[in-house]
């Protein structure tokens, strides 16, 4: 009787501490918020911004090269119709700086000019954000199927020759 009895309890106190390993943590939205944003890459986008003509890419690469290709057409479009007079050849790489708004407003944040190409065209940094002004609408950049703001830098090359 008295093994029967210890064999009851045994089997009762496994039973019972079994019944630990099927809990599970429970955990809060908060603590699960805070995981998820941590693991999240803000250096990246899902998708970049895009002009109309690029919206039919769907790879980032492309949409990224498109974009930066139609802005670099537009800014050059831009420059040489205002036909800009210089002394000496020129081949000169200026840097503008960009900043895409959650609403797809694109503003210049930086414009790194040589010396020389603001003496042989002064008016160029003018022309150039007048230039912006006349953009086609851009649809902004996208995180997790949110708009979000983006910066990127994109040089310009300024080659002429007499």
């Amino acid at each position: 009787m008295k093994v029967k009895n210890w064999l009851v309890l045994v089997v009762l106190y496994v039973l019972f501490q079994s019944c630990q390993f099927f809990e599970t943590e429970k955990i809060s939205s908060e603590t699960f918020l805070k995981d998820e944003i941590k693991s999240i890459n803000w250096k990246d986008v899902d998708q970049y911004p895009v002009f109309l003509n690029c919206d039919t890419f769907t790879e980032k690469k492309q949409q990224k090269s498109c974009f930066e290709s139609t802005l670099s057409a537009h800014l050059y479009q831009v420059i040489n119709s205002e036909k800009m007079m210089v002394t000496n050849d020129l081949n000169e790489t200026l840097v503008l700086g960009f900043l895409v708004d959650e609403k797809g407003k694109i503003a210049i944040t930086s414009m790194k000019i040589d010396s020389l190409l603001k003496v042989q065209i002064p008016l160029l940094a003018t022309t150039i954000m007048e230039g912006i002004k006349t953009l086609q609408p851009i649809a902004p950049a996208y995180k997790r199927g949110i708009p979000v703001k983006t910066t990127f830098k994109l040089p310009l090359v300024i080659k002429t020759s007499n």
